[in-house]
């Protein structure tokens, strides 16, 4: 939905829409439309009817989709598994493998992070998609290397569910100092973004408070709830790789389309792009690495027909299987076993994570007793921590609360309070001695704490003071 204060705005954005209807073509989801100030505020309750001495005239809909990036991210891993590909995580590359005359990459020395090993690895192609990392990468093969990556930070954060109504989300393209702001319903909560500010490049990026009170400000203004910094659950920053074409002559080409490249014989560099176009840039880069190597593949690209592990099958009334078939075998506190109800919610987020893998996750919970909720108030279960240990890479305490569901972005106080009983399973599953279980709590609690929610915040407003 984006508001329009003025009737300029609804014609403009209305057309503007209508061309986006137009290019979307047989893809398009829905229709866009305009909707009176009357029935805006009755699709969307915390619309302001008034802002800056203006009144609404309406809005204009359009639609997009939403996607779980933890869950599709761990998917493609295991599916690149599933057909034939050797995957290793918690692994970094350490120096680059050149041939004898030093004319050609021909692989790479990997450190084990978890092990501690190192070994080398060789391959007709290396292909660096290191995203914000690739540079450091490139400068191993060639130290010279100019850079690729203009590094932006993003910083969102997350509100509670009642921000915005279930299935519309807010979006102003232009701010009254000219930047996009968006309100969105995901996973259950209320995202809001974002900023765009130069940044260096960390592993463990942290937003800054007066980019956490931008965003507040900014959706303030379009709201006729009272935005507090109190209600942030988790705020966070990410490094967006905008990319330098290396052979471009005008080095202001930023862009936000992706680039490849292979400025070192043996090494095909990707970076840019978006999760919007993912398919298409792994396509040009497998392209690239075949002229690289002289490869010679049986068949073209086959991503278009290539679905996602538990996407096979999969449809959007599979949750009610887990519904009527399953049940949460709870341990209590005195040890006694309880059955609990697999209600929608539950079976809904369960079927949306996994997709036809979910009912394996519901046998778990059945079968082994680790049908409990992890956190009060979200529907991830005891369950999926052992699920993921067994089928998907899950190594570390923050591999499941931020790479496999998604409660530290979502919740960060209520992942910290998780945390126990996930290592506990955790350990368990990977036979973890009691300094490792030390180990882990104390990485993931240094984790959390890049997560600036409302307990975590560096600010004194005369109501709230953070420790």
């Amino acid at each position: 939905m984006t508001p329009c204060f003025e009737w300029f705005e609804v014609l403009y954005y209305w057309a503007g829409l209508k061309m986006y209807d137009l290019v979307a073509g047989r893809r398009m989801l829905h229709l866009s439309r305009y909707y009176s100030a009357d029935e805006s505020i009755e699709l969307f309750p915390t619309l302001a009817r008034k802002g800056h001495d203006r009144s609404l005239k309406g809005t204009v809909v359009y639609y997009d989709g939403q996607m779980n990036d933890s869950r599709l991210n761990v998917g493609l891993a295991c599916t690149a598994a599933l057909v034939g590909a050797a995957v290793l995580n918690h692994a970094e590359v350490i120096s680059i493998i050149k041939d004898d005359a030093g004319d050609r990459i021909i692989g790479a020395r990997i450190r084990d992070k978890i092990s501690g090993k190192e070994f080398d690895t060789f391959a007709r192609v290396v292909v660096n998609a290191a995203g914000p990392f690739c540079d450091a990468v490139r400068k191993m093969a060639d130290k010279d290397a100019p850079p690729m990556i203009s590094p932006s930070s993003g910083v969102h954060i997350v509100l509670p569910d009642y921000y915005s109504p279930e299935g519309m989300g807010l979006i102003v393209p232009k701010t009254k100092d000219g930047r996009v702001v968006f309100m969105l319903p995901w996973l259950g909560r209320t995202i809001a973004g974002t900023t765009d500010s130069n940044t260096p490049i960390t592993m463990l990026p942290e937003p800054h408070e007066d980019e956490i009170q931008f965003i507040l400000d900014a959706i303030c203004d379009y709201l006729n709830v009272q935005v507090r910094r109190g209600d942030v659950l988790s705020a966070w920053s990410g490094i967006r790789p905008l990319a330098i074409d290396p052979s471009a002559k005008n080095t202001e080409s930023i862009s936000r389309d992706h680039v490849v490249c292979e400025d070192y014989p043996g090494l095909v560099t990707i970076t840019g792009g978006k999760w919007t176009t993912y398919r298409s840039m792994a396509e040009d880069a497998v392209n690239a690495a075949v002229r690289s190597g002289k490869l010679k593949p049986a068949n073209g690209c086959v991503t278009n027909n290539l679905h996602i592990v538990g996407g096979n099958g999969w449809d959007p009334a599979s949750f009610t299987v887990l519904a009527q078939q399953y049940v949460r075998m709870k341990k209590s506190y005195g040890g006694k076993i309880i059955p609990g109800v697999m209600d929608s919610y539950i079976s809904k987020h369960l079927s949306h994570a996994y997709g036809t893998m979910a009912e394996r996750v519901a046998t778990i919970a059945q079968n082994e007793n680790l049908g409990k909720r992890l956190a009060h108030g979200y529907p991830f279960l005891e369950a999926e921590v052992a699920y993921c240990a067994r089928n998907e890479y899950c190594e570390s305490a923050v591999d499941f609360v931020a790479r496999r569901c998604r409660l530290a972005f979502l919740d960060t106080d209520a992942a910290g309070r998780a945390l126990p009983r996930i290592i506990e399973i955790l350990a368990s599953e990977h036979k973890w001695d009691k300094a490792r279980k030390k180990l882990e709590f104390q990485k993931a609690k240094q984790f959390l704490e890049t997560f600036k929610s409302s307990k975590n915040a560096q600010f004194h407003d005369g109501k709230h003071t953070g420790s």
